[in-house]
């Protein structure tokens, strides 16, 4: 038992080390030879108005691009920009309702219009409708919708508009830890459901969305709970797995892009953040949970795609 606890210490004492660590590496400027940026890089942020998706907006304003933040409500989204504008970063709002493909294209279409492309894609906007021990599916088709098919709605229409460059555009899909194939406390149960997502050779949108549809029909026939999907936040698990795997899939099928025309694209866990969405539950600041998903966006030398990071580090799916 001592032993047991020792390594739970030691974890924990490491956890704190490396986020200590990570807290000085962004007090360090990026060196001007590392730097592919400049005030023409273009990236927008979903969900941007509050928590981690404002965060994550105020770090890219730091570095010197351009940034699109938005969020689905008006008024909440011209609130955030005017917070920023106030503190001197002078960022660009935008309405986007990432659930809606009709308002995902007349976003894209005004990128296009007014900046001629992309650079960056940081796909944050997601919903939890569940906090503490809570473990309610009653908003399941809400959180699928919003956290897997509003990544997907916009994966498929900015991608078109990824400027050519020789660093490279990169997406970043915001995701989480509980949506891991293979989490030792809340994976999917079923081996018939998920083999089939683990082969990112045989890895289809078709699957990612069979299962995703599998799980919303045991939502409505109310067997969900005996059906070996994971056991905490089932829903937003799943949403976050399905994000994961379409990252992985999404790798893949851009991978063969020539050099100049290279779109790296990863996805992200940023933690148990202090968010209105987690309830104010969480142990780390927005901050904190914003870092890795800025870093990924910025990497000097990109050339990893299709990979699951967590406090700058790469993690197993």
């Amino acid at each position: 038992m001592e032993r047991k606890m020792n390594r739970k210490e030691r974890a924990k004492q490491e956890r704190e080390n490396r986020r200590h660590n990570i807290s000085l590496l962004r007090t360090i400027p990026y060196p001007d030879h590392q730097k592919w940026w400049s005030s023409e890089t273009v990236a927008l942020v979903t969900g941007a108005n509050r928590g981690i998706g404002f965060e994550i907006a105020r770090q890219l304003l730091l570095q010197g691009v351009t940034v699109i933040l938005t969020s689905r409500g008006t008024e909440v989204g011209e609130a955030a920009a005017k917070v920023l504008w106030e503190t001197g970063l002078k960022v660009v709002f935008r309405q986007l309702d990432v659930t809606s493909t009709s308002s995902v294209q007349t976003c894209a279409d005004w990128v296009q219009q007014n900046y001629g492309g992309l650079d960056i894609l940081i796909n944050n906007a997601g919903v939890n409708f569940n906090a503490s021990s809570e473990n309610s599916v009653e908003f399941a088709e809400q959180v699928i919708a919003t956290n897997y098919i509003g990544t997907k709605n916009m994966i498929k229409a900015l991608t078109p508009l990824m400027r050519p460059s020789a660093a490279g555009a990169r997406i970043v899909n915001v995701s989480s830890r509980l949506g891991r194939l293979n989490g030792r406390r809340n994976r999917i149960g079923d081996v018939s459901l998920r083999e089939p997502l683990e082969c990112v050779d045989s890895l289809t949108e078709e699957v990612i969305d069979r299962t995703v549809d599998a799980f919303l029909e045991q939502v409505k026939d109310g067997s969900w709970a005996t059906g070996g999907w994971p056991q905490t936040f089932t829903d937003y698990s799943i949403s976050k797995l399905a994000v994961n795997a379409y990252t992985r899939l999404m790798a893949e099928k851009l991978s063969d892009r020539p050099e100049g025309k290279k779109i790296y694209i990863n996805c992200c866990c940023p933690g148990w953040v202090k968010t209105a969405m987690t309830g104010w539950e969480g142990n780390i600041s927005a901050e904190e949970g914003a870092d890795t998903a800025v870093w990924l966006a910025f990497l000097p030398d990109q050339s990893v795609s299709g990979k699951f990071f967590a406090e700058r580090r790469e993690i197993n799916f």
